[in-house]
């Protein structure tokens, strides 16, 4: 399964608690073995995908805990209060942050619409759009997965980077 050689991945190349860069702009690898209570925080437009343990944000009330089975979408930058309750050595909390590109973001909307795709509609209010949960899907983790697999070639990262970033964006928004 994608998420298993995810986490196996992810687990390979951060052996610290913080945040590693892969070689892909705005595309960050992170662990943490302790947990943190939820703390004020702002989220930046990006996609948290998280391949073991899990992390929770609040926004405006509402709590979101996010772990492998979804992803945290943030279209906007948002202040929230967010946390990694349940982290540990026996459990470490291990992810991929995923800075979104509002360009290329509306550039493939766009493209999509054009190929006779639909996008799909907000049917809330602009506050609870600000922060979404998406199921992990096929398409999401083979994407992911194709993206992280750069890293383990500086060429590979360096021509093809910005298409897997690319191909992970269109899983996203379909």
């Amino acid at each position: 399964m994608n998420q298993d050689q995810i986490k196996h991945l992810i687990e390979g190349r951060i052996r610290e608690d913080g945040m590693m860069a892969t070689g892909v702009t705005g595309v960050k690898l992170f662990r943490a073995t302790r947990a943190v209570p939820c703390a004020p925080a702002v989220y930046e437009p990006s996609i948290i995908a998280i391949a073991s343990g899990a992390k929770e944000a609040v926004l405006d009330g509402k709590r979101y805990v996010y772990d492998n089975s979804q992803y945290l979408c943030c279209p906007m930058s948002m202040p929230v209060k967010a946390g990694t309750p349940s982290a540990s050595t026996q459990n470490p909390l291990l992810g991929v942050y995923i800075s979104l590109n509002p360009r290329v973001m509306s550039e493939l909307a766009i493209e999509i619409e054009t190929a006779g795709g639909a996008m799909p509609s907000a049917k809330r209010g602009p506050i609870s759009q600000a922060i979404r949960l998406a199921h992990w899907d096929a398409a999401f983790s083979d994407a992911l997965l194709r993206l992280l697999q750069l890293g383990d070639s500086e060429t590979d990262t360096a021509v093809l980077g910005d298409a897997r970033l690319r191909e992970l964006y269109y899983a996203i928004l379909k």
